[in-house]
């Protein structure tokens, strides 16, 4: 059923009560403006109505009742999306609460929060050495793999060992692995003090102080 034919069957299950009242009361008469802009009147609800806005008048010509089904339907869909929208922000605010809540039970000041943004950044920075130290490790290995390689060469032995060949191509895919994951680690930093900044603003916030400088974002320890 589309939209349009469900709007069409609502109006016509909502004009029987008004259909029942009319007929009781044969004075009355339907009106409307149809589509073709041009006005419908009738005893029985015309068939250009269906959909239309509706009037139902006395042999006065007074209107005793309208009904727009488009209208209703509208503001009824607006009204939907408005309270879905307040769902969503009560949501939204219960989720910060809890969040604040959980800061409040992790941090006891703007201190504590800073000394786990060191922590953290000092952390970090060890991971950082860790996989630079991988990194000359494998250039070392690579420099005895060159070499190797060059008394092949100068030897006139021929082509070299399998074995050499897998090796020096196995360094090869770790050198690449090992600086794709430094340079990820190294954006790590902006993350990490990107986290504390939001947690210093959120902790500030929930206990009402304001800091004289703001977030102070620390370097990343070199």
């Amino acid at each position: 059923m589309t939209p349009r034919t469900a709007v069409l069957a609502a109006a016509a299950l909502m004009l029987a009560p008004l259909a029942a009242y009319a007929q009781a009361k044969e004075q009355y008469t339907y009106r409307c403006t149809g589509k073709d802009g041009r006005k419908h009147y009738g005893q029985t609800l015309p068939q250009a109505c269906l959909g239309q806005p509706l009037e139902l008048i006395n042999k006065q010509g007074m209107v005793v009742k309208r009904i727009d089904h488009e209208a209703e339907e509208k503001a009824r869909l607006a009204k939907e999306a408005d309270a879905e929208k307040k769902r969503e922000m009560e949501t939204a605010q219960k989720d910060a609460m809890r969040r604040n809540q959980a800061l409040l039970a992790t941090y006891t000041s703007e201190k504590d929060i800073e000394d786990s943004r060191a922590r953290a950044l000092r952390d970090h920075k060890n991971q950082v050495e860790e996989v630079e130290r991988r990194i000359d490790d494998i250039k070392k290995r690579q420099a005895r793999f060159e070499k190797d390689l060059a008394v092949y060469k100068e030897a006139g032995k021929g082509a070299p060992p399998t074995r050499l060949q897998e090796e020096i191509t196995n360094a090869e895919i770790d050198l690449k692995a090992q600086q794709g994951l430094l340079e990820a680690k190294k954006r790590e930093a902006v993350s990490i003090n990107a986290r504390y900044d939001d947690d210093r603003k959120r902790y500030a916030e929930a206990t009402g102080k304001r800091t004289a400088s703001g977030p102070a974002s620390s370097a990343a320890p070199r």
